[in-house]
């Protein structure tokens, strides 16, 4: 017995040295690249994404609310202030609004690049609550403020900032580049990157990359680690809404009967919520892992290296840190609209609510229905797929030349900057280019912080010059080294 707990002991204390031993030698992938001197910045930049933010593109869920005036008038800023790119690279126009420009590249065998953002933004939900104008402030101590300057009229702006200056200095790229500017993508994209990427595809083209908004620089935002992260998207999480109705018996409210409609929904509601999707560790994750966690302090550091071992604990961490983190690791639920009733003293005969959920990779819209219809377990609710539905995207490579080009151009630009792959949390337009590409990233040169974070999509929306300028500075980076992908 002795030596049996003695040789159990030996085994224990083996154990231990080997996740010790993974652990101190869980080296960092980083690529070792010497920061560029910065270039000099277009004048007048800064003036022409104060007055494209002024001009209102935004797109509404309802068709009726749409401003065809302000797209046009949008269109006229374009071809006025960028009058190279829209006059000497090939254009084609997709329903009225959105644009495609080819760049040809000296060498027509090279697979071409597809650089993207989209022109429109969401509506201004809570006006008074903005401390500034969210469409004519401007520029105010340092900082530009508006809808769009984040999401996402500064990675327009700044390509089409790069593309004008390289033109304008007789830059011609080895390769040919695209450019897509869609015009609807915070409505699905439907009248703009879908018809662009369709035809993109008839043409037969077959892009080396894409390049779109989706992952940023954060500061400050992940716990174990100091300093600026560059998250690459690698993959996006898919999107479908499920609608759940109930039909029953109403009446008056002095003679309820024991369950109403909204009894049922509510209590359908309540098991979903109460029973969400399984925890995943996606590959875009164990990409975080491996590229940042060895520069994380000892105890991230020593559960990143054994993931496979304490895989259940680190789910059951990230479930626990922030919506952020449990919205990395599984499809996540969100009841977003519940309806019934017209009166106070009337039993409603139907109710009806929409639960959102945001697919994580590995899973599909059907398992969300399969998970409804076995969590709530109740004939008397209806469920129906509701609205627009995406499936989660593939996931891109991390191992080429097209992921290391992009995370050499970031470094070159932003000083010690440490890079990584993610998932991203919502949807892009890129997840409509999968025919064109396996290698789909996502990043916007822009810094998200503790302190802007909550403006995405929300109040205050603002970006420093400093990082407007920078942005011009990487993608007129990422054009000339596009010349040398292949040999990156």
């Amino acid at each position: 017995m002795k030596k049996s707990l003695l040789l159990l002991l030996g085994l224990i204390i083996l154990f231990v040295c080997f996740l010790f031993f993974r652990a101190c030698t869980f080296s960092s992938s980083q690529l070792d690249v010497e920061a560029i001197a910065p270039s000099p910045i277009p004048e007048g930049a800064v003036d022409r994404m104060v007055e494209a933010i002024s001009i209102r593109t935004v797109s509404f869920e309802n068709p009726s609310d749409f401003d065809s005036t302000q797209f046009r008038l949008f269109n006229n800023f374009l071809y006025d202030n960028f009058p190279l790119a829209f006059g000497q690279l090939e254009h084609k126009v997709f329903n009225e609004f959105s644009h495609l420009l080819m760049w040809e590249g000296q060498d027509p065998n090279l697979a071409p690049v597809v650089m993207m953002a989209h022109l429109d933004v969401v509506p201004i939900a809570s006006p008074r609550k903005w401390t500034v104008h969210p469409f004519t402030e401007g520029v105010k101590d340092g900082i530009i403020y508006g809808r769009g300057t984040i999401d996402d009229k500064t990675s327009a702006m700044t390509i089409l900032e790069a593309t004008e200056q390289l033109l304008r200095e007789g830059h011609r790229p080895h390769r040919t580049i695209y450019f897509s500017l869609g015009h609807d993508e915070e409505i699905g994209g439907r009248q703009g990157a879908i018809p662009i990427a369709a035809h993109l595809e008839e043409a037969g083209v077959k892009a080396a990359f894409v390049i779109d908004e989706g992952m940023a620089i954060t500061d400050g935002l992940i716990p174990g680690f100091e300093g600026s992260l560059a998250f690459i998207g690698i993959a996006e999480k898919g999107y479908t809404s499920v609608k759940l109705q109930i039909d029953m018996a109403g009446g008056h409210s002095s003679q309820p009967e024991k369950e109403s409609a909204i009894d049922v929904l509510a209590t359908a509601i309540s098991k979903v919520k109460q029973n969400p999707m399984p925890l995943h560790l996606t590959e875009a994750m164990r990409g975080f892992m491996s590229e940042v966690g060895p520069l994380m302090d000892f105890k991230t550091k020593f559960f990143f290296a054994n993931a496979d071992i304490f895989k259940p604990l680190l789910l059951d961490q990230y479930q626990k840190a922030s919506s952020a983190g449990n919205a990395t690791v599984r499809t996540t639920t969100s009841p977003t609209i519940f309806e019934a009733g017209i009166k106070d003293n009337v039993i409603p005969t139907h109710a009806e609510a929409v639960i959102n959920f945001r697919i994580i990779p590995g899973e599909t819209s059907y398992d969300v229905m399969n998970h409804l219809t076995e969590v709530i377990d109740d004939d008397r609710v209806r469920l129906e797929i509701h609205g627009v539905r995406g499936e989660p995207s593939p996931i891109s490579p991390i191992d080429n030349t097209a992921y290391t080009l992009i995370n050499r151009s970031i470094k070159e630009i932003f000083p010690d900057m440490v890079t990584s792959s993610n998932l991203v949390l919502g949807g892009t337009d890129s997840r409509h280019f999968t025919a064109i590409s396996p290698n789909i990233y996502r990043f916007a040169p822009y810094r998200i912080t503790p302190e802007n974070l909550s403006c995405f999509h929300g109040i205050d929306e603002r970006i420093p010059v400093s990082e407007f300028e920078d942005a011009i500075r990487f993608y007129r980076r990422l054009i000339t080294n596009s010349s040398n992908l292949d040999a990156s």
